[in-house]
């Protein structure tokens, strides 16, 4: 069964994690500090603490980052010609 916890940070990562091609999306940022910082805020807002979120993905920066690092490869091969 997923956890609240889980479901809401798959919810938020849906709708605040963006590839960098999409830099126009209001919000959209690629600076991996700034948001995670987002994400522990919006937790804390929902009764999620840091420790909530870790025990769900671990690193919350790292989590970020790989989530990113997908986000922008998945834009990056949906450009590509074919």
């Amino acid at each position: 069964m997923v956890s609240k916890a889980r479901e809401f940070i798959e919810f938020w990562i849906e709708n605040s994690v963006h590839p960098v091609e999409q830099y126009r999306t209001i919000g959209a940022s690629q600076d991996v500090a700034e948001l995670a910082r987002r994400l522990v805020a919006a937790a804390k807002e929902q009764g999620f603490s840091d420790a909530d979120l870790q025990a769900e993905i671990g690193d919350i920066s790292d989590y970020i980052g790989d989530r990113l690092k997908a986000a922008n490869r998945a834009e990056s091969e949906r450009r590509k010609p074919a």
